[in-house]
This record gives structure tokens, C-alpha cells and sequence, in this order.
């Protein structure tokens, strides 16, 4: 039940297709009188039926169950028992360590559980707070969640759509639908019927969604889902059934550790009082208890806390803000970024590239955002004088050869595509930059009318000096190009202001009238008057498809050569589809000079389809959002790093796939037409690696399962499909980011393993669902968090396999100490119980610390993602762990046994657990030995740490020794203080039950280089006989070779560029 009550009409009404229905089927279908609405009685009975408007909250997390959670985990209990054996060893800074990390991972845990709440609360405020709606034939004003299913909805500019509608009664309206489909363009709204039952979400031309806002126009609409049966709604259900709770790879291996030491704990525990035949004194407890502390590591949950911390710390220096700590460990392991187009891997700024004109050929714009700057080149015919050798610019040539061979199929765009003429030719081509004093008749006239038939505005910001634009984002693109030739709207305009930028005959136009654009028939036209040649012009601009039909010629140079509208359509698919290939939308623009007696009318009462007739179709521009520079670089990194990226986006196939090749995502082999032929100047077959949702979405699990590859592009993408492509990935056994902005992107990133927001453009429901937020919406930035989140999850192995090999190290040398006993026959101990804690204190948390802050080294970009399987305690790191661990604690009561056996007298006198003596002086001295030893060589061992295989006391690597300055200085601090603990009266003695060494350290050191020697020759043997660290799939290994071939062939073109002057 949604609203507390059972399934009724909100849910079938929900699930019936109303983009199918015509007006007159929906009121019948939802039993309303639009031309009335519904009566105050029925609304109100509706309302008790159907429920409020409104998101439910579904409870919510309840705080005291989330608290229990937290406190009731094994490592928690095992930390709160260590708390208890710190107090009765009256170790109060050991206990005020251990709680102070029990409060800061229990609230830790806490905060990143309750705020799934917050992912609702930003829904329910996504409404409009109130809606206008007909009921008993008046329009009144009614808070939104108290529309029902029916109710006839008043909407124009600027409102908050309150529920999903069917529209009629349609005028000039548009809305933005950016959270729920991604489309960058707001959407032009049409009354007809749709045929199509799967139409996408983006393409249900003729509906309204909850939560949308409409930016132009008006219309009238009937209500036919609310609350959670509205598009948003359904997201958050999605939301809700989502638990994401699952543990991730390091936490299950860091439970499983728990319960393993716990178990070794209480095992050494029942061995030191069986050694001691139950015999239970109280410094055989004591023993016990500290023996049972050293084989837990108390710091561990600390130092990954505190490790993942820095990494937090790191990564939002770098513009990304980290939300849960465990998505660090998943970042590690991604193979897979499905990421969204418009904003992430593009600009989001609407910018115009080309421009084309019939008798000219193709213009490239320079320059991306809003500035006016930026050059406009073209290919241009140049003269070369056989006697000099000299080459003169020709502005009239291309004109010529054309009208010269009149019935030639030959284009400058053919032109452009051939090679340099050849030595006979008196021609060549060469790139010219067009600027005021070269610029054709034909061109001029363009770029006046995106000028002037135009009305939005740039402007520079007096502070921060950065250009933005004001009004429809494709007009900015439009007034940004004119800009860029220094006739932008205000210097054409009398007195408009254009300054030093006016030109020849610029500031002297003025607009008469305006046709303003129409969703209904997609073009806009203005009437603008030159004041200093006295002639009107009207200028048009629009979708090709409306403007070619207003069209009885085209200007062709100086001449207008006549066409009617289909043979100009067929003149001009070739260029419109070629730009089209390149991601561009396309627009048409035309012109044509009044009548006199068209001139001396009344303007605002012509009569529009007669003002836009017999117009001269003057040329095409080409707008697009265009790719940011380092996305290519950055999705080059992925595939460096063997991580296959996929755009997920709600554009068009066509728009998607030019964007996708220039961003590295699909290669030139990737794009196939339907003949089997490259791409380059084809039409782009959709399949097998760009696919719209709907192909995607009617193929079974198992059909997907059975492609070779999954497809790198998926367009017109709606928040279902986004899903299943997560859901194709982990059947994969992939670990996948999911990067969106829009509420439509909120199901998807919960799914993902590693939720990515954007932080400027991104809505707060994106954001409540997502574990990191880029705060600069840069796709480069997801890269730079992988690195780290690879950094960090090494560093944790680091440390772990330190801590644990340490803690082992001890629990061996104080295990293998029970054998030895004194003359009464009870057991000596090889440390103290007080000992054993300071150790376990110098050689834990510290050096660990300094491992979690090591830096990333260069190669950790080179090696596949790790495997989703594997945990934190692979095979050989559990061999590490085991071999380090008997090395040291082996050495360690060697040294013991050495001193009191081999060079001393084997006398271990009595009562040496309790005071010093001199008949237990040997003994002392031998427990200052295995002191010395154990700290020293498990500080040593964090520098073996720091490369699993690599050789770490090679020459190389000792010049690099201090390149971990935590590390180095903490060593020597280590050092400094055990040094302290062993030479300091009274502490020795009488705390620590140890005492200065004086001819030991010899002993010590053979033992401490021995331990180095065995580490080397240990490693070495892993580098011979492993497999290794990263074995790479065949699809990874596919992802290199295509960073390696890009790199190589970028290197061969830097190299090929000639040297400046």
C-alpha cells in the first residue's frame, strides 16, 4: 500500500498509457469534464481514495535501532572488552584510546546511516507548494498535494508541474525535464496523440511530469498519477527498496579477522593457564591478558578510519566530496564508470562550431563557453603566381569554378575533402581566418541575422570577469558567434551600445517587429530596418524541416538561384546529415528584403505565413554541447587503468555516439553503418555498442548476457534502463560507478557500487543517493578519485598485514616463552604483562598510521582494477602475515634463549615475574633483548610493508628511504623510546620487569639483519614463483592496448609537429 490504502485507481491509472489517448479517451478514462473539472465533492472523495500528492516517507530509519547497530558489531564488543582489561591493568591511556575510537566509529556509522532520510525530505520539497486547478467550472488556487487524479491543471511560465498530466489547449510551451530524462534542451510540447506504447520517457511529447518546471508558454493538462504513481514517484519507491547495506569486501574480511583473533585470544589465554597448570597467580592472569591484547589490534579500526579520512581529505582538495567512507575501498576496484553526457563528459554551454553556406562551404568556430572570442576559419581557394611562386588569396575562386561547371555535383565540401591540387593547379586550399575585412556578402548577412533575430544576451560579470548568458541556450550560441566577429547584437543595434566593436554599418539597425518562436511550428523571425541603406529585411531562423518549406530559393553567392522546397531538402540532407554525424543540431537560416508595399504596412498586424514566405534560404549552423578538453585524456586514464567507460545519457543515438568518439569512448573500429563500412561519413548503425533504451530494454538477461560486450553507448536512456545496465555489469562480476544530476539518475546510483552526484548541477535527491559528490561536475575528477580510492585500499593492506604480522610476531615469542622455567618450575616470562602493552603501544598504531599516509606510487595506474572477490586478506597476504609473524616472534625468543642459554649460565633464578634481583639479572637483560627486538624489527618490517614484492633495503630504495617523512621520523621515535623504556631506573626495572643490555645489542643486531635477509630472499622468492599482483581479463587487457595505442600514436603526432619558428 502507497498511502495506507489498498491498490485502487491511482495505480491503474498509473500504469495506462495516456500519451496514446487523445484528450476526449482521457476524460472518459479519468471521468472528468475538462471544460468544468471536478466538482468540489469528488475531489475531495478522491483524495480519501487515492491520498495525498505527496512522497511517502516510509518511515524512515529509526535513530536507537541505528545506535544498537552500531555498538552491538564484533569489533565494537571486542574493543569494549580491551577497555575492560585496560582498567584492570590500570592502563588508563591505553583504555582512553580504545573508547575514544569506539565514539568515533560508532558516530561515524551513525551519521552515514540516518541520512538516507534526507533522500526523501528532498523529494517531498522538490513540489510546487501550490497549483491552479478548474473545479465546479472556476479556476482556484489548491495546495498540490491535494491534487487528484482528474483534476484539470492550469500551467504557464515558471510553474512547478504538480503531478503527472496529460496536456491540450497547448500554446508555445515548453519544459525543462532535465531531472527526470538528462536532456540538456528544454522540451517543446505538442496535443496529438503518440502511436508508439514504448516511447521514451523524453519523447512523450504531448505529457507533463510532477516536479518539472515549464519554461515557456502555457497550457491546460489533466491529472492522471500523483504522489508515489507520479515519474518522480516512482524513483523514489526505487529508492526505498534499495537496501544498500550490503558489506563490502573489506568489511567482511575485517569481521572475519575479528572473530579469527578473537578466537586466537582466547586460545593463548587458555594456554598460558594450562602451561601454568591452572594455576591462575595473578601475574599468570595478568600474562594471559596481556597476551590476549597483543593478538588484537586494538588501533586497527582506528588507522583504516583515520586512513580513509586522509583519503577523504585528499580527494576534496582534488573536487570531490566523499559521503561514505567505504566507497574509498570500492573506488579501488571499479571496472566500470557508466557516466552521464551533458555536463559530466561535455560543457553543458550550448556553442556553435559550424556554419555551412551553399556557395562557400563549411566555416569552423573556434572557442568554447560564453566568451566572444575565438577564431572563424575556412578552407579557401588560393591562387599561386607560377612565376613567383607566391600564394594570393582568391575570395571569389570557389564562386567561379562553380558557376563556371553549373551542373557539377562538385561542392566546396567535396573540395575540402580532397588533397592539396596538384602541381599543374593554380589552386590550392588553405585555412584563412574571416574576419571584417574578408568576410563575403553572403556570410555578413548570416551573422546579422543570428544577431539580430535573436533574443537573449551575453554579458561579462564586473567582478570575476566571466561571460554569461541570459536567455534560450541555443540564441546564446547564436549571439556568442555573431560576438566572435564583432557583430553581437548590441553593436548592430542603434544605439545599442557596440562601441569600439561596431563595424561598417553596424549600429545602425533597427528591430520593427518580432515573430516570436513557436513550439507548434519551430521558428522565430524578426523584421529589422538598416537606417543608413533604408532597406527591411525579415530574417528567419528554425528547424530545417520548418524553414526550407518558407524557402523559394537559395543564395548561392551574389545570385539566388531559385528552388522549391523538396529540391532544396534534397540539396541540403547531404550537409545536414554530415553535421548531424558530428553531434551537431542543425538550424536553418533565411532571409528575404520587403516590398515596398510590405514596408509601409502595419507590421504587427501582417499576417505571419505571408511575412515568412518566399524567403531566400541564405545557410546551416551547427550547435552542440561540446565535449570538455580533459575528458579524452581522463577516459584515456580508465582504459590505461583497464576500466571500461559507458555513457548512459538521454540524448539522441546520432548526438551520443559524436560525442562518445571524441571523448575516446567508442573507436573508429567500434563505429560500423549497416553495410559493415567505417562510419566516417555514414550514417551510424545503432548496435551493438550504441543502442537506444528501447533495443536495450527488450532484450532478456540472458540476451545480454550473450553479447561479447556490452554497449559502450545507450541513448535515450530512462532511469529503468540505466539500472539494468548496473545490474548487466555485476552479473559480470563488475564493480561500477555511476555518475548523474538529475532525480532520473537517484535509482541508479543507489544501485551502483559507488554512487557519483554532481555538486553544481546535481539535485539534492542525486546527492542524498550518491557517496560522492564532484564539486566541479568534471569527469576527470571520478578518475582522480580512483587513484586515491586505489591508494587508500593498498595503504589498508599495507598496515594491516603490519599490524597483524607484529601482533603474531609477539603472540609467537610469548607462546614459545612458556617452555622456559625457573627453578621452582613455574614459567618465565620472555616480557612482562606491562611490557607486552607498551610494546604492542610503540609498534602498533604508529607505524601503521605512517603506512596509511603513503603516497601512491607510479605505477598503481597501470594495473588492472583489483578483484570485486577479493578481500582485504588475500592468500598472500595471509602468507605475509604468517611468515613475518614466526620470523620475528622466532628470532625474537631466540635472542632470549641465546642470552640466558647460550652465552649465560641457563640460570633463570625465581620469582623473576615479580621483582628484580640480581639472581634474576640475566633474566632482565635477556627480556630487554627480546624488547629491543621486537620493536625494532616490527618497525623495520613497516618499511618491507611499503612494496609486497618489491625490494625494500636495495641501494634504490635506501636513497628513498625517506620519502615517507611519517614513516622515518616515526621510526626513529620508536627507536627513541624504547631506548627510554629499557635504560630509564625504576621504569625498567620495577614497571617494565626488563632492564638495560649492554654486549646483547650484538645479539640484537646479527638478529635484526638476519630478519632483513630473510625478508629480501622471502620476496624474491614471491617475485619468481608468483603469478602477478594484478592478473588482467581479456577485456582489460583490450581497454590497455587501446591506451597504449592512443598514447603512442599522440606521441608520433607531437613529434610530427613542426618546431615553431
Amino acid at each position: 500500500m502507497l498511502f495506507g490504502h489498498k491498490k485502487t485507481a491511482t495505480d491503474t491509472h498509473a500504469t495506462k498509457l495516456y500519451h496514446c489517448m487523445d484528450v476526449a479517451q482521457t476524460e472518459s478514462d479519468l471521468d472528468v469534464d475538462a471544460s468544468t473539472g471536478l466538482s468540489t465533492s469528488e475531489a475531495e472523495r478522491r483524495l480519501t481514495v487515492h491520498g495525498p500528492n505527496q512522497m511517502r516517507g516510509g518511515g524512515g530509519p529509526n535513530a536507537f535501532k541505528i545506535l544498537f547497530r552500531q555498538v552491538a558489531n564484533l569489533m565494537t564488543v571486542i574493543l569494549v572488552a580491551a577497555v575492560i582489561v585496560a582498567f584492570v591493568t590500570k592502563d588508563w591511556i591505553e583504555a582512553g584510546v580504545v573508547i575514544g575510537v569506539i565514539v568515533l566509529n560508532t558516530t561515524i556509522g551513525f551519521m552515514q546511516e540516518f541520512k538516507a532520510e534526507k533522500t526523501m525530505d528532498a523529494l517531498r520539497k522538490m513540489s510546487s507548494p501550490t497549483s491552479r486547478v478548474l473545479r465546479n467550472g472556476h479556476q482556484i488556487v489548491v495546495a498540490t498535494m491535494d491534487l487528484v487524479p482528474g483534476d484539470v491543471l492550469y500551467l504557464e511560465t515558471g510553474d512547478v508541474v504538480g503531478a503527472d498530466c496529460r496536456l491540450f489547449d497547448i500554446f508555445n510551451y515548453e519544459t525543462d525535464e532535465a531531472l527526470l530524462t538528462g536532456e540538456a534542451l528544454p522540451v517543446a510540447k505538442e496535443e496529438p496523440i503518440l502511436s508508439d506504447p514504448e516511447m521514451p520517457l523524453g519523447d512523450r511529447i504531448n505529457l507533463s511530469f510532477a516536479s518539472t518546471t515549464v519554461t515557456k508558454g502555457r497550457s491546460k493538462a489533466i491529472v492522471y498519477g500523483t504522489g508515489m504513481s507520479t515519474e518522480v514517484g516512482k524513483i523514489a519507491k526505487k529508492l526505498m527498496e534499495n537496501n544498500k547495506n550490503k558489506k563490502t569486501p573489506l568489511q567482511k574480511s575485517m569481521d572475519r579477522m575479528a572473530w579469527i583473533l578473537l578466537i586466537l585470544a582466547i586460545v593463548s589465554v587458555l594456554i598460558v593457564f594450562g602451561a601454568n597448570k591452572f594455576n591462575i597467580k595473578t601475574e599468570v592472569l595478568m600474562y594471559a591478558i596481556g597476551l590476549a591484547i597483543a593478538t588484537i589490534p586494538e588501533g586497527l579500526v582506528a588507522v583504516v578510519t583515520l586512513t580513509m579520512s586522509l583519503g577523504v581529505s585528499a580527494l576534496a582538495k582534488k573536487r570531490a566530496l566523499v559521503r561514505q567512507l567505504v566507497a574509498l575501498e570500492s573506488l579501488g576496484s571499479v571496472t566500470n564508470i557508466c557516466s552521464d553526457k551533458t555536463g559530466t563528459l561535455t560543457q553543458a554551454k550550448m556553442v556553435l562550431v559550424r556554419a555551412w553556406l551553399p556557395d562557400e562551404g563549411f566555416f569552423r568556430i573556434a572557442g568554447l563557453g560564453f566568451e566572444p572570442t575565438g577564431d572563424v576559419t575556412k578552407k579557401q581557394k588560393v591562387e599561386i603566381d607560377p612565376t613567383s611562386g607566391e600564394l594570393h588569396v582568391n575570395f571569389t575562386a570557389a564562386s567561379k569554378v562553380k558557376q563556371d561547371n553549373p551542373d557539377s555535383n562538385t561542392s566546396i565540401v567535396d573540395d575540402e575533402k580532397c588533397s592539396l591540387a596538384s602541381k599543374r593547379s593554380s589552386y590550392v586550399e588553405e585555412t584563412v581566418v574571416v574576419h571584417s575585412d574578408n568576410m563575403s556578402a553572403c556570410f555578413r548577412r548570416l551573422t546579422e541575422a543570428a544577431a539580430l533575430c535573436n533574443m537573449s544576451e551575453i554579458k561579462q560579470d564586473e567582478q570575476s570577469g566571466e561571460w554569461f548568458g541570459i536567455g534560450d541556450p541555443t540564441e546564446v550560441a547564436l549571439q556568442v558567434f555573431a560576438g566572435k566577429l564583432s557583430m553581437g547584437k548590441p553593436s548592430l543595434i542603434a544605439g545599442g551600445g557596440g562601441g569600439k566593436e561596431a563595424m561598417d554599418g553596424g549600429g545602425q539597425w533597427r528591430i520593427l517587429s518580432e515573430y516570436p518562436f513557436d513550439s507548434g511550428i519551430k521558428r522565430m523571425s524578426v523584421v529589422a530596418a538598416n537606417e543608413s541603406t533604408g532597406e527591411k529585411i525579415i530574417f528567419l531562423k528554425g528547424a530545417t524541416e520548418r524553414v526550407v518549406p518558407c524557402c523559394s530559393g537559395r543564395q548561392d553567392g551574389p545570385i539566388v538561384v531559385d528552388s522549391v522546397p523538396d529540391e532544396l531538402q534534397t540539396y541540403l540532407d547531404p550537409r545536414i546529415e554530415e553535421m548531424g554525424r558530428d553531434g551537431l543540431r542543425v538550424l536553418s537560416i533565411a532571409y528575404r528584403h520587403l516590398t515596398c508595399d510590405e514596408g509601409s504596412v502595419d507590421l504587427s498586424k501582417a499576417d505571419r505565413e505571408q511575412m515568412e514566405a518566399n524567403m531566400v534560404f541564405l545557410g546551416l549552423v551547427g550547435i552542440y554541447d561540446p565535449p570538455r578538453p580533459e575528458s579524452l585524456p581522463s577516459v584515456m586514464e580508465c582504459y590505461r587503468a583497464g576500466i571500461q567507460v559507458t555513457m548512459l545519457t538521454g540524448d539522441h543515438p546520432e548526438t551520443a555516439a559524436a560525442i562518445a568518439r571524441q571523448v575516446g569512448i567508442l573507436q573508429d573500429e567500434d563505429c560500423e553503418t549497416a553495410n559493415g563500412n567505417d562510419c566516417t561519413g555514414h550514417a551510424v548503425s545503432v548496435g551493438p555498442l550504441v543502442m537506444t533504451a528501447r533495443e536495450f530494454d527488450r532484450m532478456s538477461d540472458e540476451e545480454i548476457d550473450a553479447l561479447p560486450e556490452l554497449p559502450h553507448v545507450i541513448a535515450r536512456c530512462s532511469p529503468d534502463t540505466k539500472v539494468k545496465m548496473i545490474e548487466s555489469m555485476h552479473r559480470r562480476n563488475g564493480i561500477v560507478a555511476m555518475t548523474g544530476d538529475g532525480v532520473n539518475d537517484s535509482p541508479s546510483l543507489k544501485f551502483a557500487d559507488v554512487g557519483i552526484a554532481m555538486g553544481q548541477s546535481g539535485s539534492d535527491v542525486a546527492k542524498q543517493a550518491s557517496e560522492i559528490i564532484l564539486t566541479d561536475d568534471n569527469f576527470a575528477t571520478i578518475v582522480r578519485a580512483i587513484r586515491e580510492g586505489r591508494r587508500v585500499f593498498s595503504n589498508i593492506q599495507r598496515f594491516c598485514s603490519l599490524l597483524i604480522a607484529g601482533n603474531a610476531g609477539e603472540l609467537i615469542c610469548l607462546l614459545v616463552g612458556l617452555a622456559f622455567r625457573d627453578k621452582l618450575g613455574e614459567t618465565v616470562f620472555p616480557l612482562s604483562p606491562v611490557a607486552i602493552l607498551v610494546n604492542n603501544l610503540l609498534t602498533g598504531t604508529p607505524p601503521a598510521m605512517a603506512l596509511g599516509a603513503e603516497k601512491a606510487w607510479p605505477t598503481i595506474m597501470d594495473e588492472p582494477p583489483r578483484a570485486p572477490t577479493s578481500g582485504l586478506f588475500t592468500w598472500e597476504v595471509l602468507a605475509d602475515i604468517l611468515f613475518y609473524g614466526f620470523s620475528i616472534g622466532l628470532l625474537a625468543i631466540a635472542d632470549f634463549w641465546v642470552i640466558i642459554s647460550g652465552f649465560g649460565s641457563g640460570d633463570m633464578a625465581q620469582h623473576c615475574n615479580k621483582d628484580y634481583t640480581d639472581e634474576c639479572d640475566l633474566v632482565f637483560r635477556a627480556r630487554g633483548a627480546v624488547f629491543a627486538t621486537l620493536t625494532i624489527a616490527i618497525l623495520l618490517h613497516a618499511y618491507n610493508c611499503r612494496r609486497i614484492r618489491g625490494p625494500m633495503w636495495s641501494i634504490a630504495m635506501l636513497r628513498r628511504v625517506h620519502e615517507n617523512k611519517i614513516l622515518f621520523y616515526g621510526f626513529f621515535s620508536g627507536l627513541a623510546l624504547c631506548l627510554l623504556c629499557m635504560y630509564v631506573p625504576g621504569l625498567n626495572t620495577k614497571v617494565l620487569k626488563m632492564k638495560g643490555i649492554g654486549w646483547e645489542w650484538g645479539v640484537v643486531l646479527v638478529t635484526l639483519l638476519v630478519f632483513l635477509v630473510l625478508s629480501e630472499v622471502y620476496k624474491f622468492a614471491k617475485r619468481r614463483l608468483l603469478k602477478p599482483l594484478s592478473v588482467a581479463t581479456d577485456e582489460q587487457e583490450r581497454l590497455q592496448r587501446m591506451w597504449t595505442e592512443t598514447t603512442t600514436l599522440a606521441s608520433v603526432g607531437d613529434n610530427l609537429k613542426p618546431a615553431k619558428g
